[in-house]
């Protein structure tokens, strides 16, 4: 893999990083591409820096805050709040017999 084709996947993998990691990241992705004999060409490449870009991400908070997890607010549906409209009419039809 020339160091080109490595260079954009350390650069496009980093883009998903927290800020505070990425030149970290970046310095043992490199380290790991001079030092590694697996790195012979692109998949062998892309397994080794994905498995340490996996140690360096960290998915963000689930909070409920943010716009982008958050639930919204819905009317309930008739069909969980209210009876079906064959059980109203026979509702109405039945006697009570004593």
């Amino acid at each position: 893999m020339s160091d080109i084709d490595a260079e954009d996947l350390i650069a496009r993998l980093c883009g998903g990083l927290d800020p505070h990691d990425r030149a970290a990241f970046r310095r043992t992705a490199e380290n790991a591409l001079a030092t590694s004999p697996e790195c012979s060409g692109e998949g062998s490449t892309y397994r080794v820096i994905a498995r340490l870009w996996r140690s360096y991400f960290h998915p963000p908070r689930d909070t409920s805050e943010s716009g982008w997890y958050e639930k919204r607010q819905r009317p309930a549906s008739k069909l969980l709040t209210e009876d079906p409209p064959h059980a109203r009419r026979r509702a109405r039809n039945l006697r009570v017999v004593r």
